[in-house]
């Protein structure tokens, strides 16, 4: 049997795959919206520490990059 047709025989499965690809699409596109929008982006040097304490706060002021918790972790090795 191959994994088309094993697939289309259970439609639960195939329903879990394919809202399991959509969510991870979705969490790349908002990763990737964030990144685009940070503030570090549009520092003339990103690596280097800030200057000043407003400099600080504005680098700051976006999105911080958060890692998932293990949780979310544990649960989205699961889905794989």
């Amino acid at each position: 049997m191959s994994t088309v047709s094993r697939l289309l025989s259970h439609p639960r499965g195939l329903i879990s795959k394919i809202a399991a690809i959509v969510r991870e699409c979705s969490e790349a596109e908002r990763r990737m919206a964030a990144l685009r929008l940070s503030p570090d982006r549009f520092a003339t040097r990103p690596d280097a520490a800030p200057d000043t304490y407003a400099e600080f706060l504005f680098r700051t002021s976006g999105p911080l990059q958060r890692e998932p918790s293990a949780r979310a972790r544990a649960r989205r090795a699961a889905l794989r």
